[in-house]
């Protein structure tokens, strides 16, 4: 049956879980390298904090993957907090694709580049200046079939969501198959 294979490779196991939550975000990191280091797209300060939000599910996913003989409260933690990093990665492109939507003349005005941010302010401050963006962030510098890269980021966040919200709901028999 497709559909018993289809479940099986994505909710084979908890390990599963985070094997395929940790590889889809690795995919989207290498996808970011590669536009960054290879099309010399320059991110933006909401760029970097998607991007934050990226590399923690990697994190946690790798954490989950190694933690071996965890409870089940254990493990329905580990997907709440993926669910809470993958929701704020969805407010963040949320917030970009805002920006670049805005008409031109209530765009923010571009702020200074990161790399003196961080020299110069706390981090604090760095991360309260991400997430309200400039006008480096309204700026569309790539697409696909008409949606931009933090359109497509969103739409990874969600299948990201989708999938961790089913995981959790089925948690019990995916705990019991590890």
């Amino acid at each position: 049956k497709p559909t018993n294979s289809m479940m099986n490779l994505l909710f084979l196991n908890s390990r599963r879980f985070f094997l395929l939550l940790g590889a889809t975000s690795l995919g989207l990191i290498i996808v970011a390298l590669l536009f960054e280091h290879v099309l010399s797209l320059k991110p933006c300060l909401l760029c970097y904090a998607q991007r934050a939000c990226v590399y923690l599910v990697i994190l946690l996913s790798l954490i989950g993957f190694l933690h071996k003989s965890q409870s089940l409260i254990v493990f329905r933690s580990y997907i709440g907090i993926a669910i809470t990093i993958i929701v704020c990665g969805i407010s963040l492109s949320i917030r970009q694709l805002y920006l670049q939507n805005l008409p031109p003349e209530l765009v923010p005005t571009c702020g200074p580049d990161i790399d003196y941010l961080f020299e110069t302010l706390p981090i604090l401050e760095v991360f309260m200046l991400a997430i309200r963006g400039d006008g480096n962030c309204a700026e569309i510098l790539w697409s696909f079939l008409g949606i931009s890269i933090p359109g497509w980021l969103m739409v990874a966040f969600c299948a990201q969501f989708v999938y961790a919200i089913v995981s959790l709901c089925i948690s019990n028999k995916l705990h019991s198959k590890s």
